[in-house]
């Protein structure tokens, strides 16, 4: 499907790290300009926890930074946000980006709470983490409210942590649609993003997907950024 439809910029793929058959894998598939990094985290019943202590599974993280490409975490949780702290201490030079985030429940105990924030503010002052701003909506009470004031204190907290440059967009569809249709999914992030003007609305949107995941236009309608 990437192949045919050039409004596909880019596709973020399921290779296994720490595997034998990893870097033949990522040697074919990098061949693919498409092809711009892999998904990790919590879901396939990984644990990135407990893997970063596997030194093929290390070795493996390099091999893909070394390529230019980058790893996209999903399904929050603050164990994995501990996790990511120390990947990024492991394998500095790899580009992360960080998925669902403001969907996350932070954790209630005071103590636990505390641990979270350091080590979110901690990613934070990494200039190789990305934080993508998707799975925005959430239910309460059975209902899901469409007004952007009651998203606003978890958007706050990622704009004052990671700043106009390392928030990307992400509409999460189909899976949206559990929350809502696509118009009301975008109707949150749109009011927000707008309001911080229209520079910064612009990195949201599309310049910072550049920077992270370096994808390259394939229609002449598509915007160009160059990155170093």
């Amino acid at each position: 499907v990437a192949a045919r439809d050039t409004i596909i910029v880019g596709t973020v793929g399921n290779l296994e790290l720490g595997k034998p058959e990893f870097r033949k894998q990522l040697d074919r598939f990098h061949r693919n300009p498409l092809f711009r990094g892999i998904r990790y985290g919590n879901l396939w019943n990984r644990n990135l926890s407990a893997d970063l202590g596997k030194p093929a599974f290390v070795a493996d993280l390099k091999l893909l930074a070394d390529a230019g490409l980058e790893l996209d975490t999903a399904n929050q949780d603050p164990v994995l946000i501990a996790a990511t702290v120390r990947l990024t201490d492991l394998v500095p030079t790899l580009r992360v980006v960080i998925d669902h985030l403001p969907q996350m429940e932070p954790p209630a105990d005071p103590a636990a709470h505390r641990a979270y924030s350091a080590n979110l503010r901690e990613l934070g002052k990494r200039p190789q983490v990305y934080v993508k701003v998707s799975e925005v909506l959430r239910r309460v009470d059975g209902r899901v409210p469409d007004d952007v004031n009651f998203y606003r204190p978890r958007l706050d907290e990622l704009w004052e942590i990671f700043g106009e440059d390392r928030l990307i967009y992400g509409s999460d569809w189909p899976n949206s649609d559990l929350w809502a249709q696509y118009p009301g999914v975008l109707k949150i992030v749109r009011e927000y993003f707008t309001s911080k003007g229209p520079a910064a609305s612009e990195k949201y949107f599309w310049k910072n997907s550049v920077a992270a995941y370096r994808w390259v236009k394939r229609e002449t309608g598509q915007p160009q950024l160059r990155v170093a």
